[in-house]
């Protein structure tokens, strides 16, 4: 039997923050060596609980979770998400325009299925998280990126962003607060991109995961309550806010004049109802979630173990002769850049290799967020500080042996 060849559109496709640097660090602890995992968001493997509340509601309803459930989610816990969205002054929420999935990565999938036709574009940023701009590929579209650059504070051009707009444009994607740069988009900002949306007719696609994981007082502006009217499609989950990754519980809500968005929503709706319904059993900690007092604010806050490990990535990057970094303001991850007046030779991902061969630290390479001539790695907030404080440690000598040893050839040149 001759070789099984996989679909073509995967040559395209990307995902390192699980790829083959991780399966080669896998081989490496096999072989006992000790990894820092710096590569993922996934607060359970770094010693953070989900709340109690919300593992005590899913132990309560176990017994109700053993049939199939209605294909957009659990009607209490879609009405829990229909009520922060109007809190927070989004237009035209309805319970029946609610979806419940497996993440927000299944959503993400499915509001691009539901969208659109072969050859359409879509406006990503650059970095983006990768399942973006592989969803829009795997459905057939087209990612067309617009810069979120350093020197910018990691905030989009309204200007390029329109500048970007072409007939087969169908939707415009935000990814607030950001992963990978933790950046947070100001109400000003927003409203130019969603004027840009209106002229061209574009479908808003917020991608707003880390919505409460905000530093320093920084204010998070829901896209939705911006767009007013506008069909606007804003993502929200229990992974991120409430450490509960592994329940596999995301939403996305459709607000906005319902009347543009029937055809739409009936797509989204037989989409969900192909693969049956989402985790039942998850479902039932939606409600207290929304409802009960917040829990990440003191984690965040000064002296919080977020805060802290973010206080020591900005701390890192100033001690160090050859990074810079953007604050991050949200999100649980620091996007330091390699220098070039320090470092004029790098490559991105044959520094992680490096990293992890050498000095037992797993990052993930900026360009792995569809960022062209990549100087940035990611990493995750989530370790303890004093970790984060040695991963820097780590870096320094990587980054200072590839200097020596580009010093000769500077010379010579």
């Amino acid at each position: 039997m001759a070789s099984i060849k996989p679909s073509a559109h995967l040559a395209d496709v990307r995902y390192e923050i699980r790829g083959a640097l991780t399966r080669r660090s896998r081989e490496l602890e096999a072989a006992g060596l000790p990894i820092i995992k710096l590569n993922i968001g996934n607060p359970g493997r770094y010693g953070f609980e989900t709340p109690a509340h919300l593992r005590e509601a899913i132990a309560h309803h176990l017994q109700d979770s053993e049939a199939y459930g209605h294909e957009q989610g659990l009607e209490e816990a879609r009405d829990a998400i229909v009520a922060q969205q109007r809190h927070r002054g989004a237009q035209g929420v309805e319970v029946e325009r609610v979806f419940v999935g497996n993440g927000v990565s299944e959503l993400i999938d499915l509001s691009l299925r539901a969208l659109l036709q072969p050859g359409d574009e879509v406006l990503l940023p650059s970095p983006d998280y990768p399942l973006w701009s592989a969803a829009t590929i795997l459905n057939d579209g087209k990612p067309r990126y617009y810069r979120c650059l350093a020197e910018h504070g990691h905030l989009p051009d309204p200007d390029e962003i329109e500048s970007l707009v072409t007939p087969r444009t169908r939707a415009l994607v935000l990814i607030n607060p950001n992963n990978p740069t933790g950046a947070v988009y100001p109400r000003e900002l927003l409203e130019r991109i969603v004027a840009i949306a209106a002229k061209h007719r574009l479908l808003l696609l917020s991608d707003e995961i880390y919505d409460e994981i905000l530093y320093d007082g920084t204010p998070f502006q829901p896209l939705a309550a911006v767009a007013g009217d506008l069909p606007c499609v804003s993502f929200g989950g229990l992974s991120k806010v409430h450490r509960a990754c592994g329940y596999r519980v995301g939403w996305m809500s459709l607000s906005g004049d319902p009347s543009k968005t029937t055809d739409y929503r009936d797509a989204l709706q037989l989409l969900a109802a192909l693969r049956l319904c989402a985790n039942v059993t998850a479902q039932w900690a939606v409600r207290p979630a929304l409802q009960s007092a917040p829990t990440i604010q003191a984690l965040t806050a000064p002296g919080g173990r977020l805060h802290e490990a973010r206080r020591a990535a900005l701390e890192g990057v100033a001690a160090s002769q050859f990074l810079d970094m953007v604050a991050p303001s949200g999100a649980l991850y620091a996007f330091p850049r390699v220098r070039a007046d320090r470092l004029a030779d790098f490559d991105d991902n044959a520094f992680a290799l490096r990293l992890l061969e050498e000095e037992s630290v797993l990052v993930v390479p900026g360009s792995s967020f569809n960022v062209p001539h990549s100087r940035h790695l990611r990493l995750t907030l989530l370790p303890q500080p004093e970790q984060i404080r040695e991963v820097f440690v780590r870096i320094e000598r990587v980054l200072a042996g590839m200097a020596a040893a580009q010093k000769p050839r500077v010379a010579v040149a």
